[in-house]
Parts: C-alpha cells; structure tokens; sequence
C-alpha cells in the first residue's frame, strides 16, 4: 500500500511539473494566423470538430490583423511567445521563417501523403525535398459573370480568346453593361486577375514557369510576352475611367450588376453572396488560345499550417495538423469559405454552386500557379511581382506596348537573378 501511495505520490508532482502544457490534463494549443475575418468559422464550426475526436486537446485561434501579421509574427517568435502552429504564407516568407529554425519539418507527418508536389511547393525548401507546413487551401483564377445579363443578350459562355472578345464585343456594341468590370489604379488586379489568370496556357504552366526560373525562358518573348499581348486586348472593353478605377469600386459595380464579366479570384465568391445576395453570379475558366488544345488554370496556393519548433505541445499539434490533412477537415473549410479550396487529394463535396464550378476546373484542366511568386521575387528593389503589377496596369492603360512593358520587367529580373543573365 505504501508502495502505491509513493507511486502516486510521483506522478502528481510529475503532471505539477508540466502544468502549464497539460492544464487540466489538456494539452492546450494556440494559432496564430492573418485570416481574423475567420475567427468565428474556426472557433464555431471547424475546432469543435477536432476537439469532438480529440478531447484531450484545448485549441485557441488568435488571429492577427493580416496587414500586421508578418511583423507581430516575427516578434513573437523572436521573443519565444508564439504560437504552438502558425499560419504560413505562401513561398518565402515562410521559407525565412524555416530557415531561421522556427518551423519543424513535417515530411513524416502522417496525411502529408495527401498533398502533391505543386500542392506542397508553396512550403517547401527549393529543391522541393522538406516540407514544413501543412497546405490548407488556395484560390482559383477564372472569370465570374452576371448570368442574367448573358441570359438577356443572348450571350454563351466563351471557351477560347476568339469567343471571348466576341462576347465582350457584342456587350460593348449593346451598350447597357460594362463588358469588362477591372480597374488599373491599385495594379495588382491587372497583374493577379489579368496576365496571371490567363497566362499559364499561354506559357505552358508548370513548364513555364519553371523554365524563368532556371533562365531558360524570358519575359521578353515566347508565352509570356504572349500573355502580355493577350492582356492588351482587354483594354476596350474595361468601364469609363478604368484608370482611377479601384479594386473596392470594381466589385461595387459588378455587384450592382453594372457589368457583366469580372476576371475573379475566387476568393470574392462570397464578398459577391455578401454584397448582392440576388446577383444571379456565374463562372467559367480562363479560355484556350489558337493552338492550344486547353487552358491550364491558376490555382494558386494561399494558406498552410507550420509546427512552431518551440512549442512545448508538439504530439498534440502534430495531431491538429493531420486532421487538416483530412477530408473532414476540408469538407469542413470549404464550405465554411467558399472560394477557399483545400489542396488535399481527398473527396469533399461543396454546397455552393459557384465555388463547385471552380473547383471542377482541377478535374478538367493541368493547374499551374503565379510564375513570379517562387524564387523570383526575393529581391526587394526592383521586385518581379511588383514590376508585373506595374507592367500590366501600364499595358492596359495604354501607356506602355506589350512589348516594352515586357523588356522592362525582363530586364529588371536579370539585373539580379543569376539565372536571368544569361544570352
């Protein structure tokens, strides 16, 4: 009995040794993230799913404003207070993050085996051999459009470029809706839902893209100034005043069913609910060019989930992150965020139509993603993604041709990147 009583006796003082991981015999785990517009999704609906599988795991999402993220981040990690998982950006802010030690490497997480090396790319070192955060979702390129407006003119949805400026020319020519709803004032639009929505047929995707990064291919020629000519294109059909237009005022009057087409990121399928509950809204994938036989579509990663190296709750973390490796798990965010596509080779079904049109693309068509987010854009001062926004405003603008807009990004990635420099 003494025996016994010993025993006990040290177990006790072993858990009050641990009590600030273990409080309650719970293990407790805090997220950080920049997605704060989800605060509620996670602590309503997708939290107490795991917590009903693992009780014995407390979870607390603590969410960061997202324009703050990346310095409270850095300080907390700094200074050993953040979180037990932390959500990680796309590419090399992450990367940094790992490569300081901050991030464990998850190679052997169970579920990992879900993920395909695009999927995985995003948060992996760049010989694509360590990953180290767990892909949630990324947003799908496309177009939406106002499907009461093609009812009433009598308009198809456009699968190649020849159909497309056809349909934005008879919308022109009816002159009651703004063919094109994009503005160039903020310039990232004409870049993201612009050169990179339909570009990656046009440079062959992952064959493209990787070719500028190994310096085989330029943006001076082949697809991708292919991809700028294509882009000027649009130019007569944006609104009146598309200059001063900015990306709030774009989706103003696409959801005040001004216009009738709106080069998407799928990521507004629910700003659209939100804003105009009776828009009748549609979509469709970025259209073929003449001699290509499909469009390769842009599903460009946006979130995972790393491991912090210093968490003292590592087992129970490492078990939050294989349950959103799981089909629960993204039958859960999908629905939750439409627009918002889980990256996992799992079955998941979606109750939103529009965001189910999108994410039937993946079965359809090959899938790249933007070809200046990896590698690329490393360098501050001049920078690829922001010589890409300013190149395509400019283009669409008219103050630039294709082919200058072009030579001067070119230019500018070659006057640093080693790969570039070459004949």
């Amino acid at each position: 009995m003494l025996k016994r009583l010993v025993t006990c006796l040290f177990g006790l003082v072993a858990l009050a040794g641990v009590g600030s991981v273990w409080a309650e015999g719970k293990a407790q785990l805090t997220i950080e993230s920049w997605r704060n517009d989800d605060l509620k999704i996670w602590r309503d609906t997708i939290l107490p799913a795991f917590v009903k599988k693992h009780p014995e795991i407390e979870v607390v999402f603590s969410p960061t404003a997202p324009t703050e993220y990346n310095a409270v981040l850095d300080a907390k990690l700094k200074a050993g207070t953040a979180g037990d998982l932390v959500a990680c950006r796309p590419f090399d802010k992450s990367l940094g993050i790992f490569n300081e030690g901050q991030l464990v490497a998850l190679n052997d997480l169970p579920g990992i085996e879900n993920f395909s090396e695009v999927a995985k790319a995003a948060w992996s070192t760049d010989d694509g051999k360590t990953t180290f955060a767990v892909p949630m979702a990324s947003v799908i390129h496309g177009f939406f459009y106002n499907k009461a407006i093609f009812k009433e003119l009598g308009l198809s949805v456009p699968g190649t470029e020849k159909e497309f400026l056809a349909v934005l020319e008879k919308i022109k020519a009816n002159g009651k809706y703004i063919p094109l709803v994009m503005g160039t004032k903020d310039q990232w639009e004409s870049a993201t839902m612009g050169y990179q929505n339909i570009g990656p047929t046009l440079w062959d995707g992952e064959t493209g893209r990787k070719a500028l990064i190994n310096g085989t291919a330029k943006y001076s020629d082949g697809g991708f100034l292919a991809a700028f000519e294509a882009l000027a294109k649009w130019k007569p059909y944006l609104p009146p005043g598309y200059q001063a237009l900015a990306y709030p005022d774009s989706q103003n009057l696409f959801a005040q069913g001004r216009g009738a087409i709106y080069p998407a990121g799928s990521w507004d399928i629910g700003v659209f609910h939100q804003m105009n509950p009776k828009l009748d809204l549609g979509a469709f994938k970025p259209y073929s060019f003449e001699g290509k036989t499909e469009a390769i579509i842009d599903d460009h990663p946006d979130i995972a989930l790393g491991l912090n190296a210093a968490s003292k709750n590592k087992d129970a973390a490492r078990a939050l992150l294989t349950w959103i490796a799981s089909a629960e798990f993204a039958q859960l965010y999908a629905n939750a965020l439409p627009g918002f596509f889980p990256l996992a080779n799992v079955q998941y079904t979606l109750d939103d139509p529009v965001a189910q049109e999108f994410v039937n693309w993946r079965k359809q068509n090959k899938a790249s993603f933007r070809c200046s987010y990896q590698i690329l854009s490393r360098n501050a001062n001049p920078n690829n993604e922001n010589d890409l926004w300013n190149a395509c405003a400019q283009i669409l603008n008219g103050t630039e041709t294709p082919k200058q807009a072009a030579e001067v990004v070119q230019k500018n990635l070659a006057s640093w990147y080693k790969p570039q420099q070459g004949s």
